[in-house]
């Protein structure tokens, strides 16, 4: 049966409901961070403030796999609808946290939430366009990405300026109630296939067990504690014990949550693949670009996430012209190894820059990344779904989702390892010995965080002890020392540029690999890799998310 064409007025309907509660999301993520140290000020807790970020991207990216799954059970509208409710809830609450403590709390049930609605969102597509049309739409959703790290901090800044922290979560109900309008207005009732399967809970509950100790894993190593330290190693042995736990359980269970099946196929496992190093790099240059910039170059800006609004600008645009280039052409190959082979050279000419490179060359470089990220990203995650059939649509648009943002965590984490210890011993060599030998450790100790070269109040501060301790040398031994941080950071960077590049190259080595299979015009069309894994349509199954004409009473 061929699915009933949707009028343009329910596909635009759905499209912007589904936008408007990506972007709540989106949006949020960047408006917190910037009010941080407005929330501590008053709640206390300093010591645990960056939990606040980090319980939101565990659960977030915990919770991805499961809801992929649930979605292909029970639909994308009542889940994605229920993750737009969570979230809407729990920003509520969070703005009435009355200690950083259940702040951390709601944070975390704050990212079930958003995990609910990137699992979903890009499926969602995938019920209103088959694969040949569903690259014009991937970059409208890039663009939702891209609009909230420019609009996000200055948003966060001024409410936070003018109203109160706990705006920033209060905002996100007004927009999360129009997109719950929006979507239960306008999204049809697409039935699912009859006879729903059991849920695999020993699934679940195994992949609870592996996903979370890993993430947290690589947000502690090199932070909280050194990697080889009993904590690190405790978690990732029982992360290592809940993947085996997983795969014994998938091997077993009637529907499992991930298909091992899966894993035969070489496009569901190179385009993972390559999403998962380029996720590395992207995170990597998101993370560290801000630091760069401000802090080894000495420019300013009036928030982080201007620092990378040339990236995001260049990912918006690339990704939206790739979109629309696969949708014409019914071809992605190229696209992605041109794109990975892009965002390879805007990592080496990152890894190239020092403290003496100008702002110009730095937003060119970040421009090229960009570019580079924008043709592959959106068209790696077109790839899997297309290879997969429509029941398994959830699994694959959840999957490219879950392992950019683990190979986005782990690089964060690895890179923030490899900074610290770059810069120690950089430092010691930059910093001149008539610093070293006049001005009193304590008044150093602050210059051993490169993160206060983007704080310039701690800067005047520290300037000022300077002074009131050494008088009129004091300017000139601050200035000596500023200097020796800005290059140690510089030189402490580029290596992890490079690494970035050799990933990408890596990545890009991978994509050589990737089939070339022809986009599927319909959703009841069987992907043709599969017909050697077993994972195409079970017998007497429906693909179409719409009704059978036996269901509905209709005869051939």
């Amino acid at each position: 049966m061929t699915p009933p064409e949707l009028g343009t007025r329910t596909k635009v309907l759905v499209l912007a409901g589904t936008m408007l509660g990506l972007l709540v999301s989106a949006v949020n993520q960047t408006v917190v961070s910037t009010a941080l140290p407005r929330i501590v000020g008053e709640l206390g807790g300093v010591g645990m403030f960056s939990w606040i970020i980090t319980s939101f991207m565990l659960t977030s990216t915990a919770v991805v796999p499961l809801v992929g799954k649930l979605s292909d059970v029970y639909g994308r509208k009542p889940l994605f609808m229920l993750g737009i409710l969570v979230f809407m809830a729990t920003s509520a609450i969070a703005g009435l946290s009355q200690d950083i403590l259940q702040l951390i709390v709601f944070r975390a049930l704050q990212g079930v939430g958003a995990g609910m609605l990137m699992a979903n969102a890009f499926a969602i597509i995938g019920d209103v366009f088959p694969p040949a049309e569903r690259g014009k739409y991937q970059g409208l959703f890039s663009a939702v990405f891209g609009l909230a790290s420019v609009v996000g901090p200055g948003l966060g800044g001024a409410i936070t300026d003018h109203l109160s922290w706990r705006w920033v979560f209060y905002v996100n109900i007004p927009f999360g109630l129009l997109a719950l309008a929006v979507l239960g207005w306008g999204f049809p009732p697409l039935s699912r296939q009859p006879g729903r399967p059991p849920v695999d809970y020993l699934g679940v509950a195994a992949m609870m067990l592996a996903v979370v100790p890993l993430l947290l894993a690589l947000v502690w190593g090199g932070d909280q504690y050194p990697w080889l330290s009993a904590p690190v190693v405790g978690l990732l042995c029982l992360a290592a014990a809940g993947l085996a736990l997983f795969l014994l359980a998938e091997s077993r269970a009637a529907d499992p949550i991930l298909p091992l099946p899966l894993f035969r196929d070489r496009v569901f496992v190179v385009a993972n693949g390559v999403t998962f190093l380029t996720g590395i790099a992207m995170f990597g240059a998101i993370s560290f670009m801000p630091l760069f910039v401000q802090g080894a170059l000495g420019a300013s800006a009036t928030n982080s996430g201007l620092v990378t609004m040339p990236m995001m600008v260049g990912l918006v645009l690339a990704s939206t012209a790739s979109g629309q280039v696969v949708s014409r052409l019914g071809r992605y190959r190229l696209l992605v190894l041109t794109g990975v082979a892009i965002t390879a050279a805007g990592m080496f000419l990152l890894s190239r820059m020092d403290a003496s490179t100008t702002t110009g060359t730095a937003t060119v470089n970040m421009v090229v990344m960009g570019v580079g990220l924008g043709m592959s990203m959106p068209v790696l995650g077109l790839v899997v779904q297309n290879a997969l059939p429509y029941r398994l649509l959830g699994v694959a648009s959840a999957s490219t989702q879950f392992f950019r943002q683990v190979g986005g965590l782990m690089g964060v984490a690895v890179f923030g390892t490899l900074m610290n210890t770059n810069l120690r011993a950089k430092l010691g060599q930059s910093m001149p010995e008539t610093v070293g030998g006049r001005v009193p450790g304590e008044l150093l100790a602050p210059l051993q965080d490169a993160r206060v070269l983007l704080q310039p109040e701690t800067l005047d501060g520290l300037q000022g002890r300077f002074v009131a301790a050494l008088a009129e040398d004091g300017i000139v031994l601050f200035a000596q020392a500023l200097a020796a941080l800005r290059e140690a950071l510089a030189e402490s960077l580029a290596p992890l540029f490079f690494i970035g590049f050799v990933l990408s190259v890596l990545g890009l080595a991978m994509a050589l690999f990737l089939p070339e299979l022809p986009l599927r015009r319909s959703l009841e069309e069987e992907p043709a890799s599969l017909r050697q894994t077993g994972m195409g349509p079970r017998p007497a199954e429906n693909p179409s998310p719409y009704p059978s004409p036996a269901a509905s009473g209709e005869e051939g």
